[in-house]
């Protein structure tokens, strides 16, 4: 009895993506769909890293297509394919990179560094190709907290070579000055820096570089949101009154320069004692939630006030490569695949599409 592909693709589309929502079929995810006599062959391709899932999709997908009378054998591959996305008109994107995503707060010391760190580990858990741009030049931290010493190598003495730990690749003026060295630059020459970091790193292929913004918004993070090809930005807050005030402004700023804001990370969110098990909104509670509906934006999620996280990212090993398995882990896993599905989502870049026009005099 032959298949019928119509009945097969019927079925199939009973399978949705259990992060979106959406139907494998309708979204044209479902590829390369082979028939013979009993036998059924397909791809999946999903427009993020998926890891963790696809043991599971290809579970659904299998028991879904056996339901159609004549099959027999059902082969099915699952994977992704992760593609550049637009960004600000203007600016020059950067070569072996896909998407720039911009991790900011508007105001320091609310664990935007260890946020950023962890969702770059955890888009690497997922199977990208992740790379982390520390952008704070007077206060670097990325260094201790991806475990990495040294300085970068230099094959031509013009771009350097971005080291790596934990599967990561990193760059930070960290990596080029002594720690106890004060970088008394001012604002244009800190810029400049940091556009040679960005741009004269021979970055590997990346599906997702991370930049982790400097706190505020003054000239710096100002010249790097107008700079910089960000394909979007993630905001980091705690639900403290005095923290969502900044916060606030840094979505303003990247409104205003025309990055879209991926989300919202509540960050020290919530305190629960190891020894008695009491919880307590030591910085108030629900801040990010009211001020993601107040500007029309997604509430990533919330991660709690826990001495481990910070002990980890001390000593060089952050929760997500140390604890990969434990529900901390799991929340900043879940906010990453979030980021990943809303860039999946938005508008492709084209522009390595149209050809290059040049105009030039003739006699």
């Amino acid at each position: 009895m032959s298949v019928s592909e119509q009945a097969l693709l019927k079925a199939l589309q009973t399978v949705v993506d259990p992060n979106t929502g959406a139907d494998l079929v309708s979204t044209k995810q479902v590829k390369n769909l082979r028939v013979e006599g009993g036998d059924v062959a397909f791809d999946v391709e999903l427009g993020y890293p998926a890891k963790s899932q696809v043991a599971s999709l290809r579970k659904a997908l299998i028991a879904a297509a056996r339901t159609v009378a004549g099959v027999e054998n059902v082969s099915v591959n699952v994977g992704w394919k992760v593609v550049a996305h637009g960004v600000q008109r203007g600016v020059q994107l950067l070569p072996r990179v896909k998407n720039v995503i911009a991790v900011a707060s508007g105001k320091g010391g609310v664990g935007k560094s260890t946020t950023a760190v962890n969702l770059a580990l955890a888009l690497a858990a997922e199977g990208a190709r992740v790379g982390i741009l520390d952008a704070d030049i007077y206060g670097p931290s990325q260094p201790m907290m991806m475990g990495i010493t040294g300085r970068p190598e230099s094959a031509d003495g013009q771009t350097m070579e971005p080291l790596e730990n934990h599967g990561v690749q990193v760059m930070s003026i960290g990596f080029l000055v002594d720690d106890d060295q004060a970088m008394i630059w001012r604002g244009p020459m800190a810029t400049q820096a940091l556009d040679q970091l960005l741009r004269q790193t021979n970055w590997g292929d990346l599906d997702y570089l991370l930049v982790d913004m400097p706190p505020g918004t003054g000239d710096i993070a100002l010249t790097l949101s107008q700079r910089v090809p960000l394909t979007g930005a993630v905001i980091v807050t705690t639900p403290q009154d005095i923290a969502l005030i900044d916060a606030k402004k840094g979505i303003s700023m990247f409104q205003k320069v025309g990055v879209p804001i991926l989300g919202i990370v509540e960050n020290m969110a919530v305190y629960c004692c190891p020894n008695c098990g009491h919880v307590e909104h030591i910085f108030g509670a629900d801040g990010g939630a009211k001020m993601a509906a107040q500007f029309g934006v997604d509430m990533l999620g919330s991660l709690p006030l826990n001495m481990g996280i910070r002990v980890q990212a001390d000593s060089g090993t952050p929760t997500v490569a140390a604890q990969p398995d434990g529900e901390i882990a799991k929340l900043y896993m879940a906010v990453a695949r979030t980021v990943a599905i809303k860039i999946a989502a938005r508008a492709k870049d084209y522009s390595s599409k149209f050809p290059t026009i040049t105009v030039s005099k003739t006699t």
